[in-house]
């Protein structure tokens, strides 16, 4: 039998909203922070979905805004239950009892959960740009629903970019991935900024 930790994780898409956000207060160490962001950014995707199929009248290309928003939340929200892996597979590593063994285990494993993230981030991205034009050429009753999308991702992008330099620090990796996350940020911010104008605060 498969002892390793992919195994051990619930698969989060399948639970109640109620038991989800119970298992996210529990004091299991996942799901996380990770996982947190991935719904964070399918949910995005969920409004952004909405939104533009309720712009039909605005956008002669709504039906793609919305296929582009269903594809993307169809490949983000299973990336919430890839992060609690991820993360599982360094817990694991820690437990390896010899010593330059586990070192280079926990490294290699702090490495990969990088990787879900940089993959929320990047489709987090994605989502924002796709809500930001619904926010500026779509249906204009559901402009609020549209930035909701855009804050939401935004938020999902940041939080995966924190995520991911956490990692890579912790396995004391310096490769192109860290500036690849801070170049989302910087993309989804400015987006976000474009967007909201002088609705945001602070």
């Amino acid at each position: 039998m498969d002892s390793s930790p992919e195994n051990t994780t619930s698969e989060y898409l399948d639970l109640p909203l109620r038991a989800f956000l119970d298992l996210v207060a529990s004091g299991e160490p996942a799901p996380g922070g990770g996982s947190v962001a991935a719904v964070a950014v399918a949910l995005a995707a969920g409004l952004s979905g909405m939104a533009a199929r309720l712009s039909a009248g605005q956008l002669a290309d709504a039906d793609e805004l919305a296929d582009r928003s269903d594809a993307a939340r169809r490949r983000v929200a299973p990336l919430a239950r890839m992060d609690a892996q991820s993360y599982a597979r360094v817990l694991y590593a820690y437990r390896v009892p010899d010593s330059e063994t586990r070192s280079e285990r926990v490294s290699d494993a702090l490495s990969g959960a990088a990787d879900v993230p940089l993959a929320v981030a990047e489709i987090g991205n994605e989502v924002a740009g796709i809500a930001a034009r619904l926010v500026e050429e779509g249906n204009p009753s559901l402009k609020g629903d549209a930035i909701a999308a855009v804050l939401l991702a935004e938020a999902g992008v940041r939080t995966a970019a924190v995520l991911a330099e956490i990692n890579l620090s912790s396995a004391n990796v310096e490769d192109d991935r860290l500036g690849r996350a801070n170049e989302l940020v910087d993309k989804t911010a400015s987006t976000a900024r474009r967007i909201t104008g002088g609705h945001r605060r602070g």
